[in-house]
């Protein structure tokens, strides 16, 4: 199931977002508007949601958090954005960084 995350999510909701990978949510978060997208197996499907809701593309970054150990990361082929200066699959920025943690954390946990 995929969503889009405004709020703190239930435990319901955690439940339904971590099915498809079995605990690993992936997530795509709009570091302006502080809000994120969790679920389904592929990023891409996560930012389109996203996008389609009024995110801009240079605000939206992937990522993902493993529910048993509690974990995020940073990693996603929708990172690769040259013209932002971030030449690789993981987030580069630490700014960012610290910005997609503190909301995948706020809302997933």
């Amino acid at each position: 199931m995929l969503l889009i995350i405004r709020e703190r999510a239930s435990e319901e909701v955690l439940s339904s977002v971590a099915e498809d990978l079995k605990g690993y949510i992936k997530v795509v978060v709009d570091v302006r508007h502080k809000i994120l997208s969790a679920g389904g197996k592929m990023h891409v499907d996560g930012e389109r949601i996203l996008l389609e809701d009024g995110s801009k593309q240079l605000d939206v970054w992937g990522g993902g958090l493993d529910l048993e150990t509690g974990e995020v990361d940073f990693d996603s082929v929708i990172n690769l954005r040259p013209g932002q200066n971030n030449v690789s699959r993981e987030v580069l920025d630490p700014g960012i960084r610290k910005q997609m943690e503190a909301i995948i954390r706020a809302l997933l946990r």
